[in-house]
This record gives structure tokens, sequence and C-alpha cells, in this order.
């Protein structure tokens, strides 16, 4: 069994649109639901299902829950994204686990009820292009096996772009949670002046956020790296020194599986 971790951005859909033209061979897909992703990528989930579905190629969405509500309410729950508090001496992220338990383990479940062993394992196939080449990582799992059509065609995000218009579709949202701290000033920015609704979600989890963190020494939370509530930020600059920006190679979070 093919199966292609679809994150609905640029390279996974990408992927998903050839293996609908002829050009790779996948057998379905599966789309890990955060919960929280921003509007426009479920907009381009709703998409891409029908002209999956018309292909013969099934998307699977499964999910491990809500991560915004989680991270702030479940009990017992430490923070799971890597939001940033006061270090020593600078801004320090937690320890990441968004990924792992929102992203990895909800494609690996479905997998073992789709009949994946260590005997025959399924190819699960990754969204990484060339530019993103040390995101590759084999599968922590015996059942899973990975394999990057991407690298294996050199082919890097832009490349990606230009298949998705020479083939007359749109380029894809980026991908990943609306109140992702590796979001740089540039994507916060445009959030804020292109998606209201998503901007209002991740101020209002940023505000929620603050006495979430269950650290040794008490210590608010805050989505960006400047320790100051989202409205308060100054977005002018491109980037924030020493804002994580992901966005280049946009946080699909499937390395790992």
């Amino acid at each position: 069994m093919r199966v292609l971790s679809l994150g609905a951005g640029v390279q996974s859909s990408t992927l998903l649109l050839m293996a609908v033209h002829g050009e790779i061979e996948i057998d379905r897909a599966i789309f890990a639901d955060t919960q929280s992703e921003p509007a426009a990528t479920y907009a381009w989930l709703e998409t891409l299902m029908p002209i999956a579905e018309r292909a013969g190629i099934p998307i699977d969405v499964v999910t491990a829950g809500d991560l915004g509500a989680d991270s702030l309410s479940k009990p017992g729950w430490r923070v799971s994204i890597p939001a940033y508090f006061q270090g020593t001496d600078r801004a320090v992220p937690l320890l990441r686990k968004c990924t792992n338990g929102y992203k990895i383990r909800p494609i690996q479940r479905r997998l073992r009820n789709l009949g994946a062993t260590a005997k025959n394992p399924t190819t699960l196939l990754i969204g990484i292009s060339l530019d993103e080449i040390q995101r590759m990582k084999p599968a922590r799992v015996k059942y899973i096996s990975h394999e990057w059509p991407l690298i294996d065609r050199r082919m890097s995000r832009g490349d990606c772009i230009l298949w998705m218009e020479r083939n007359g579709y749109p380029e894809p949202p980026k991908s990943a949670c609306v109140f992702c701290p590796f979001r740089d000033n540039r994507s916060w920015r445009a959030m804020r002046d292109e998606a209201p609704a998503d901007w209002d979600s991740a101020v209002r989890f940023d505000q929620q956020v603050r006495g979430a963190a269950q650290l040794k020494v008490p210590a608010d939370a805050f989505v960006h790296r400047s320790l100051l509530p989202l409205p308060m930020v100054d977005l002018s600059n491109q980037q924030d020194a020493g804002q994580t920006d992901m966005f280049a190679a946009e946080c699909e979070g499937m390395c790992g599986v």
C-alpha cells in the first residue's frame, strides 16, 4: 500500500495532484487534522477531496483532537506547542509535542487500521522538497517505510508551484496551525491583514496560553518570541530577530512518521 501524508500545503498538494495526473502512484492520502488549521487550509482541502475522489484516491481525515483546546485545558497537560517563555537571558521555546501527538500518531494509527505491519509495511510518501532535504528522516516504526518523490525528482518548493501553475491549479496556502509560534512576522502580518478570523483565533489563544505552561519556575507563555501579547507586537519588520522561520518549509509535520 502506498499512502500520501497530506498536509495540504504546497509540496504534499503537488504530490496528490501528480498522482491524479498519473505521474506518481498512491492508493490513498491521509490528512491529520489538528482542528486548529487556518480557514484557507480547510477550504483547499475541500477543493482537493473531490478531485482526488474522481481519480479513485480517497483522502482520510484523522484527528487526535483539538490541539488548541487540549493545550489550554486538558487536565495535567503541558502546553503542547513550542510557545515562548522568558529564560535566563532570552526567550526560550517550550518542548514541541504537537507534531508527534497531533500529526504523526494519528497517521500511524490509521495505517495500522489499514493493515500495515512489520512484515507488510506501508510506503508513506512524504512531501519534502529538495530545498528542505535536511528534513528527511527514516520512519520511526517498522510498519512504515518512507519515500520522498520530490527529492527523487529534484523538485524544490518553487518547482512545485510551477507544476501547479502549468497544470491549472492555484498555489496552495501554507500549512500550519493558526497559533503556531514558528511563524515569522511576515506570516503573522499576512494573517492579520488577510485572514481576520484566523487572527482573532490566534489572539484568543495567545491570551489564554499565559498561565497554561507548567514550568518549574512560574512564567507566562506567548506565541511570539518578543514575549508580548500578539496584538502589541510590531509586525512591520520582515522578521523578528531570532523568530524561527519555518514557513519557507511549511509545518506539515510529517517528516518523522
